[in-house]
């Protein structure tokens, strides 16, 4: 056996009581510690105000990366108008917390959820909380009505011809937004409650955290494998019993429910927003996380979506010229990683058993190339 071979069994058996840890039972507790460490940084501002919210979007476009890849990555489809469940379920999500109040307040009846939750006692503070969990799930059902009534007339399409709808259906939710005079039209909306802070920087991070983890294991059942036959090959797939029509409306909606979900955190996040802040290149964005990160896997998503989150920022001090630097970093990585930068799902994404089963792969080619030498 070579010097390299031993060398590698050698770190193998080192960290192998820490790597099969790590892979039962204590990732918990490693996203607690995570959690309470970032609090603390965020409650003593060691983590300004700005690098906070750079964080919690991380954190949204990991979810929304992700479920696009549910999308294109896993079934095989290409959606382009990711960004409009994201307005969907950001406006129903404002209108019930913000919008909902002045319209009744016109009429006498109104109340205002922001005096609730910055002037208002416990029971009101708790009860405008209860008000802002209602919204996210009204934002997420919108979304994912909007999903089904999209998907189930054009999931039928493929390739270009379903990019074509998916992005004129994203122009058309825009447009809508920006005609309708009680949903703030093209002057945006403002005043919006801020539930998602320093303080409550809780909800954004479990939410992540339990999204992120609901579509690995949608992903990795045998829901998530019907979608991977269809992007393989869908004629084999239909052959093979599967619905591939109701399959992909399924992912389709939980995709955009999930996405519909963000666009409520996000709103209540910059308590500002604006019809142009989901347009096709906000799709775009999500696009480019997705197929730089890695379209085929959770891991690369997630890459993707937390590097490509921080690099226009990391060259903000270059002001115009960040966005001469920004594609050429992208056009670069694209050229070197055709496949994404991710194309191996991360351990700690696997389920249990194909860890297992990856692990005495391994093994068992490690002891061949020893075997050979």
């Amino acid at each position: 056996m070579s010097n390299n071979n031993k060398l590698v069994q050698g770190v193998d058996q080192l960290f192998s009581p820490l790597r099969k840890s790590l892979g039962n039972k204590y990732y918990p507790v490693i996203f607690g510690i995570l959690f309470i460490i970032l609090q603390i940084l965020f409650s003593t501002r060691i983590l300004n105000p700005y690098i906070q919210q750079i964080i919690m979007l991380i954190l949204i476009n990991i979810v929304m990366t992700v479920s696009l890849a549910m999308i294109n990555g896993f079934t095989g489809q290409f959606s382009i108008g990711h960004a409009a469940f994201m307005a969907l379920g950001a406006y129903t999500s404002i209108f019930v917390t913000t919008i909902l109040g002045e319209l009744l307040g016109n009429v006498g009846l109104g109340f205002s959820i922001a005096n609730l939750l910055y002037e208002g006692n416990i029971i009101q503070v708790l009860f405008a909380f209860l008000i802002f969990f209602i919204s996210l799930i009204l934002g997420g059902a919108m979304a994912g009505l909007g999903g089904y009534i999209i998907g189930l007339p054009t999931l039928r399409l493929k390739g270009d011809y379903l990019a074509i709808v998916t992005m004129a259906f994203c122009e058309v939710i825009r447009t809508i937004i920006r005609v309708s005079d009680f949903l703030g039209g093209p002057r945006g909306v403002g005043g919006i409650p801020k539930f998602i802070g320093t303080n409550t920087f809780f909800i954004v991070f479990f939410f992540a955290v339990i999204s992120v983890y609901f579509m690995r294991n949608y992903l990795f059942s045998s829901f998530g494998r019907a979608s991977k036959a269809i992007r393989d090959n869908e004629i084999s797939a239909e052959a093979m019993g599967i619905n591939t029509t109701r399959q992909k409306i399924s992912v389709f909606v939980i995709a955009a429910v999930f996405a519909g979900v963000c666009g409520g955190l996000y709103a209540h996040l910059l308590v500002f927003i604006h019809p142009d802040n989901f347009t096709f290149m906000k799709s775009l964005d999500y696009l480019i996380f997705l197929y730089v990160g890695g379209s085929g896997t959770i891991s690369g998503a997630i890459t993707g979506a937390t590097i490509f989150t921080i690099v226009p920022e990391f060259f903000r001090f270059l002001d115009e010229w960040r966005m001469v630097i920004y594609p050429l970093i992208l056009i670069i990585v694209m050229l070197a990683r055709t496949e994404g930068l991710i194309s191996k799902e991360f351990r700690m994404i696997l389920p249990k058993k194909l860890r297992e089963i990856r692990e005495k792969k391994r093994l068992a080619e490690a002891g061949e190339g020893g075997n050979n030498e």
